[in-house]
């Protein structure tokens, strides 16, 4: 007896390795597969300017990051005595503006910096819906918890969608002709917009998907919604909240991922660092015993095996960890 549906996911056909740069863009479920990512020491740069949740904002933020775009004071705002982008997540936000300006205009250089050599980019799409500021008539990525008198919303077209991505795929694809990129739909509930809203959100985003991963050749699908949502399809894979996949589920996602994106030799390499990554979280009892700083000295020993082996990795915190 089959008690989960079967979900039959093609591995990329041209495989993710520990050579490659990964930037990651979109809705928060993007940081639990870079952070994972980051963690085994695969080299990845994750959301520039913080979650953004819906296509026209990733691609605002894209071509901001292709045309070197940088922030002055205009482009700022001071609420609830933070000075804040309409661009950027609230981790951007300061009292001082300056200091703002410094942490946006840092992240959009370095952002610049790599998609230009990127090999991947992975793009979690998590809601149709958009804000749009009424007094300035733009479109807003964060509302910062602005009153909602301040915003109209908007249920964005599939055809505005497909526009709109695919003019950001060219330029992505001009200014970096050996980029490929990896779509995928957030699994995380947004119950605030209603359980039907948000069923025609995420509907629209997956028709969106697939209409331009038919169109081009280096763009894919994983299907981590389709993971929770079919696969999983039970609320004790959801945190209390009933919206947001739990621990479980993530991993869950994660090992399909590896699978659908890994080969062999990077998955042996992946579960070689998981162990040394294991190995330095470890909080022993007795750290001054001979035991632990045997423990100590093995674990330094493959750490330096693997640098070796690897120089591409960057595993100088766990040596100097295990020093």
């Amino acid at each position: 007896m089959n008690f989960l549906t079967h979900i039959d996911i093609k591995p990329l056909p041209m495989p993710i390795t520990y050579q490659h740069k990964i930037l990651l863009l979109g809705s928060c479920f993007t940081e639990h597969i870079g952070n994972n990512l980051q963690e085994l020491k695969f080299h990845t740069l994750q959301n520039p300017n913080g979650i953004l949740f819906e296509p026209m904002s990733v691609c605002r933020s894209l071509v901001s990051y292709l045309q070197q775009q940088q922030y002055t004071e205009q482009d700022l705002f001071q609420y609830n005595e933070l000075w804040q982008s309409w661009d950027h997540h609230s981790r951007f936000s300061n009292p001082d503006q300056q200091k703002t300006l410094a942490l946006i205009n840092q992240s959009q250089q370095a952002a610049h910096d790599f998609i230009k050599q990127a090999d991947w980019l992975i793009i979690s799409l998590g809601s149709s819906f958009v804000y749009k500021l009424k007094e300035e008539q733009r479109f807003v990525a964060n509302c910062h918890k602005a009153p909602a008198q301040w915003f109209d919303k908007y249920l964005l077209p599939i055809d505005e969608q497909i526009a709109s991505l695919d003019n950001t795929m060219h330029q992505l694809f001009h200014a970096n002709p050996k980029l490929k990129i990896i779509f995928t739909i957030s699994p995380v509930r947004h119950l605030r917009d209603g359980v039907v809203d948000n069923n025609r959100s995420k509907a629209r985003l997956l028709e969106t998907v697939h209409h331009l991963v038919n169109k081009f050749d280096r763009l894919f699908y994983f299907p981590a919604y389709e993971l929770v949502i079919d696969v999983l399809r039970d609320y004790r894979f959801y945190d209390i909240d009933l919206a947001h996949p739990n621990y479980a589920a993530t991993q869950f996602v994660m090992e399909q991922f590896a699978t659908y994106a890994f080969r062999e030799p990077t998955l042996e390499l992946m579960k070689e660092i998981r162990q040394i990554v294991t190995a330095k979280n470890h909080k022993p009892f007795h750290p001054g015993s001979k035991q632990h700083q045997q423990f100590l000295k093995q674990q330094l020993e493959k750490t330096m095996a693997i640098a070796e082996s690897h120089p591409q990795l960057d595993l100088s915190e766990e040596l100097s960890f295990f020093k």
